[in-house]
């Protein structure tokens, strides 16, 4: 038994890798299991086949040595079965390492090969870095990058695409300053860097006399631009840089550069964040600059200090002819400082500070003011200025005194009757006055009723602008039952009147016989049917003055279109050239009757009759 159990025993195949070290002793086995005598130096031995004298044979691969035995004696098998028995347990420990190996040798082989690929792909699409390219190395003016879309200004990472459209934009640009004399730039939105661009093409430029960049997001840093430009420009006459936030810093930086122009008549700098500061510079330009005669500056944060400089500026200045000043916060002690100003001052003609908050006080220091001015104010505009009739008082005392003054607006105050009265025993006295608003300032009947009183005497007056007073049927009467036969107003403004279908009727009344009002304003007033029938029968009266009539917000319906119409139709020498029906009842039937009518008088007479629905 034993015999046979050695035979079978022996007979089994047995490999052994064993390591090409020359060490002794214990040792690490495969993946550093620990492994002890002659199997600690990695000997794998094979026995198989007949026995052979010769010496074992080893086969080298690398650092491992094969060893292939034979069994030939039976003091080797005896041995050969102890050590078996020995490195049973050895490989019992070496089973699971195997196993181990089996999965981790190709996951390891794999994340290699993957790191090395995605090595190689990466530098494949890596793009070469280029040499710098030579538009790199160009002016600011030639490299810059531009944007016109709505709300963008000049951003820096565009497509090429849109850099190339925005770069031929402003080349368009530039080239319509070379080729126009007058160039409406605004609302563009070039900002500063396009600035920059087209100041060079007003250096030395011999076309452009009037140039808008209004509202371009330009800052104080874009008005740089001009500087060594403008100072070259000699045939540029205006500049409008309204609707830019340059604020008091650029302003500054304009008034350094137009200090030297010597061709700059106008500038506007409307809506501009102006405060005090740039107003002091303003009045230092002032009172160097022999060029400049209109000067806008509405819409600004002037207060009282801005006021008080512009206003030494003026007595210094002799050149200047029009200041506008509208919306900002002069206040009454800004229209006393200004007042001091005028007094010396001879060249103004035009002085807007409407929206100032003057007051009445501020009236009355502005009227003292323009009285003792030397020079010939043509046109003064005070209106919204919480004036009562205690400046009305002043201002007529003014209107009284002035033989220049052609122009008068005081709408939107509260003068009331009272004050009217007192501007109408003015107007009996001067003889300049050509166009007066008294809008908005809750004039009723008894006020309309002076106003008329004064036109029957007074043929200077052209244009009467009492809109959006309530002066109702009987002021509407009191003003027609006048201008019947008397005055030379060519221009009504009766809107917002109240004066209803009653009062229509006597305006429609007055129509058949005046021969001066050309432009009629009855908007908003309630005629309804009713009026447009009464002015429709007037219409139909041969008229060769009036050639606009507007009924805009009456709530006419459809039988008062069709009587315009008719009355459009029956009189084919009507003059009215413009009639506006917008915001009223009718329906697409009344349109049609009115459209009908143009088209039929267009046929008959070839005169074109524009109707606004």
């Amino acid at each position: 038994m034993a015999s046979s159990s050695s035979i079978s025993l022996h007979s089994l195949p047995k490999l052994t890798l064993r390591a090409s070290g020359r060490g002794r002793g214990p040792g690490l086995g495969f993946f550093g299991v620990p492994c002890s005598g002659y199997y600690a130096r990695g000997a794998l031995r094979a026995r198989t086949g007949p026995p052979s004298r010769s010496e074992p044979r080893f086969f080298r691969y690398g650092g491992l040595v094969i060893v292939a035995a034979s069994a030939s004696r039976s003091g080797r098998s005896r041995r050969a079965y102890r050590e078996a028995e020995g490195e049973s347990s050895s490989l019992a420990v070496a089973a699971p390492v195997k196993q181990v190996a089996s999965f981790a040798v190709p996951a390891g082989v794999f994340v290699v090969v993957t790191f090395v690929l995605w090595k190689l792909v990466e530098k494949l699409m890596m793009p070469k870095r280029g040499a710098p390219s030579k538009i790199e190395n160009k002016s600011l003016t030639q490299g810059m990058k531009w944007s016109f879309a709505a709300g963008t200004n000049l951003l820096s990472n565009l497509s090429a695409k849109i850099e190339r459209q925005s770069k031929m934009k402003i080349n368009e640009f530039a080239k319509e300053l070379r080729s126009f004399s007058s160039v409406d730039m605004s609302g563009r939105n070039f900002g500063d860097e396009g600035l920059f661009f087209l100041a060079e093409s007003l250096g030395y430029n011999q076309t452009a006399e009037e140039v808008s960049f209004a509202a371009n997001g330009i800052t104080a840093a874009g008005i740089k631009a001009f500087d060594g430009v403008l100072q070259s420009n000699i045939v540029l006459k205006t500049l409008d840089l309204s609707g830019n936030p340059i604020g008091d810093e650029g302003v500054k930086s304009l008034c350094d550069v137009l200090v030297n122009n010597t061709g700059i008549q106008k500038v506007l700098l409307n809506s501009t964040d102006l405060g005090d500061e740039g107003a002091k510079a303003i009045a230092e330009l002032l009172k160097k600059n022999s060029t400049l005669r209109i000067l806008e500056l509405n819409n600004n944060m002037i207060d009282y200090s801005g006021f008080t400089s512009l206003a030494g500026a003026l007595l210094e200045n002799n050149t200047m002819r029009n200041l506008h000043l509208n919306n900002n916060y002069g206040g009454a002690l800004g229209a006393n400082a200004l007042a001091k100003g005028l007094e010396g001052n001879k060249s103004l003609r035009e002085l807007h500070l409407h929206g100032n908050s003057i007051g009445d006080e501020g009236a009355r220091a502005l009227m003292s003011g323009l009285s003792s001015h030397k020079g010939k104010l043509a046109l003064l505009d005070i209106g919204n200025n919480s004036i009562s009739s205690k400046g009305a008082f002043h201002a007529a005392e003014y209107v009284k005194k002035s033989k220049s003054l052609l122009w008068l607006n005081l709408y939107m105050n509260d003068i009331g009757d009272e004050g009217a009265e007192k501007i109408a025993d003015a107007l009996k006295e001067n003889r300049t006055l050509t166009t007066i608003d008294l809008g908005g300032n809750n004039i009723r009947a008894k006020g309309a009723a002076a106003i008329s009183r004064v036109l029957k005497d007074n043929s200077v007056i052209t244009t009467l602008e009492i809109g959006y007073n309530p002066i109702g049927p009987d002021g509407a009467q009191a003003l027609a039952e006048v201008l019947k036969f008397h005055g030379n107003i060519k221009t009504l403004k009766l809107g917002w009147c109240q004066i209803g279908a009653k009062g229509a009727e006597s305006i429609a009344d007055m129509l058949r016989y005046n021969t001066t009002i050309s432009i009629l304003d009855l908007r908003a007033n309630g005629l309804r049917d009713e009026g447009a029938v009464c002015l429709a029968r007037s219409l139909k009266v041969v008229n060769e003055a009036l050639t606009s009539l507007d009924l805009g917000f009456n709530e006419i319906r459809d039988d008062g279109a069709f009587a315009i119409a008719q009355a459009l139709k029956t009189n084919e020498d009507v003059a009215v050239s413009a009639l506006n029906l917008a915001s009223n009842l009718f329906t697409k039937f009344g349109q049609s009757a009115l459209t009908d009518a143009r088209d039929h008088v267009f046929e008959m007479s070839e005169k074109e009759i524009n109707i606004f629905f």
